[in-house]
């Protein structure tokens, strides 16, 4: 039979199943979050061979280390699907954190783990995606809209003027898509099309899309590109159409009580990424991109490399993260080396460097800090990669630690940027200053961070009301 287990009203043998009532117990805590039913026996079965792995322990006792240790072999195991990973996470969670109470569990990062069940990042995904050729790029994203061949052929030539220009991919994926949907609109041969059809497609978004200002906006930008670069001719609209003008829209910004409620309803990697964020004015794909030889202790500095407009920047690396970052450095340090024991495990590099220096993939400065917790196979070269953490897990840590800590604001990812800024003007830095730390190319992008001041250069602004 094996050695019995007790835990907390939780007991069960290693060879055997948990007693009838607290079976029950489990059964009613995945009624009440709601797990279909059609799953529950299968979290069960998770539960029983996660007691096994820990004969004659208390599972309340298990430590932070036993039980990440039995969740890096889940993710490393291959043999095992994505959603089979994430299904397994979820059910530990609900016993060790929800069902046993066990304290150290309540430390363990689970939003990371169960980010394994992610698999690798996808083909198109905005780090990878210039691995992808035009063409590949260009059908990966048009192949259910029945293009003929010359707009194909258009949209390819557009992927690869614009990868010329080093624009970046974020850029390129909206012009691509634009000019897409422009020609689906005209239904004319990509260089048969005018400066009429371009206002007909714009006025259409405006009026039947009911599409944003900023939504034109980019389309007119895309349709200017095509135009100016493609067909080698000036976009004028003329007198029958104006694009409409931008609306300033104030940015949602925390005051630094609200931000240290958010943060504090954060845990684990995703507090410390929040924290850098917010402490340097990182966008959220540069955080996430941070690579190991960025962070300079020495000078008490980040490198942003290759932001928004493929410009690097310095950043001030906040005191208060300096140890949690150099603890988390060390950590990453141990995956390093027990992946290398395995393999060779390479990281993903830009603009053509795998080929220029072959073997600086697996080297440890070009590592992502904040990694996924997955290998993950490169269907094309057949290495494996450790990947950065997937942006959207820290995106919807961000969103529900808002709706925990009851801050009655629309908090996303950038407010921390947001809130950066407008903290460093309140405490007296110049517009310049803040405008280098962001990186915004120029400083009328950076002016938008005084009209949330309460303080323009004068005394705080006093309502007639409270006279």
């Amino acid at each position: 039979m094996g050695k019995s287990i007790t835990v907390k009203n939780f007991t069960a043998t290693a060879n055997d199943v948990v007693k009838p009532s607290n079976w029950q117990r489990y059964l009613d805590l995945l009624q009440r979050r709601r797990v279909p039913e059609r799953f529950r026996p299968w979290y069960m079965r998770h539960v029983e061979e996660f007691i096994a792995a820990f004969p004659g322990r208390r599972l309340s006792q298990l430590s932070r280390d036993e039980i990440e240790g039995y969740l890096q072999k889940l993710a490393g195991n291959p043999s095992l699907k994505g959603w089979h990973v994430r299904q397994r996470v979820d059910a530990l969670r609900l016993l060790l954190v929800d069902l046993t109470g066990n304290r150290h569990a309540r430390e363990v990062d689970w939003d990371f783990w169960a980010e394994a069940g992610l698999d690798a990042l996808p083909a198109n995904h905005a780090t990878l995606a210039r691995e992808l050729s035009p063409e590949v790029s260009v059908r990966y994203r048009t192949s259910a809209d029945h293009l003929d061949p010359d707009s194909e052929a258009m949209l390819v030539k557009m992927v690869r003027t614009i990868r010329t220009m080093h624009y970046s991919i974020r850029t390129e994926e909206a012009y691509r898509d634009w000019l897409k949907r422009f020609l689906l609109f005209t239904g004319k041969a990509p260089a048969d099309v005018t400066p009429e059809d371009a206002g007909a497609f714009l006025s259409h978004l405006a009026i039947e899309r009911n599409v944003s200002i900023s939504t034109q906006r980019q389309a007119l930008n895309a349709l200017n590109f095509y135009f100016k670069h493609l067909l080698q001719r000036e976009l004028e609209l003329g007198d029958g159409f104006r694009p409409a003008k931008r609306s300033r829209r104030l940015p949602v910004v925390l005051s630094r009580e609200e931000v240290k409620c958010l943060l504090a309803h954060l845990d684990g990697l995703h507090r410390l990424m929040a924290g850098l964020m917010y402490g340097t004015g990182m966008r959220l794909m540069e955080a996430v991109r941070l690579r190991v030889q960025d962070v300079d202790f020495s000078r008490n500095a980040i490198i942003v490399r290759d932001g928004k407009g493929r410009k690097d920047r310095l950043v001030p690396l906040p005191q208060s993260y300096r140890q949690p970052l150099e603890a988390h450095l060390r950590q990453r340090w141990q995956q390093f080396e027990l992946d290398q024991r395995k393999g060779p495990v390479h990281v993903f590099l830009p603009d053509a460097l795998a080929h220029k220096y072959p073997n600086a993939s697996c080297e440890w400065i070009w590592q992502y800090v904040f990694i996924s917790a997955r290998l993950s196979a490169d269907p094309r070269s057949g290495q494996y990669r450790r990947h950065h953490i997937h942006e959207s897990t820290l995106q919807k840590a961000i969103r529900r630690a808002a709706r925990q800590s009851g801050i009655n604001k629309r908090i996303n990812s950038h407010v921390l940027r947001h809130s950066f800024a407008t903290h460093l003007l309140e405490a007296g830095y110049d517009i310049r200053t803040v405008q280098e730390l962001l990186g915004h190319a120029d400083v009328s992008t950076t002016m938008i961070y005084t009209h949330v001041l309460n303080q323009p250069g004068l005394p705080p602004v006093i309502s007639p009301a409270d006279f």
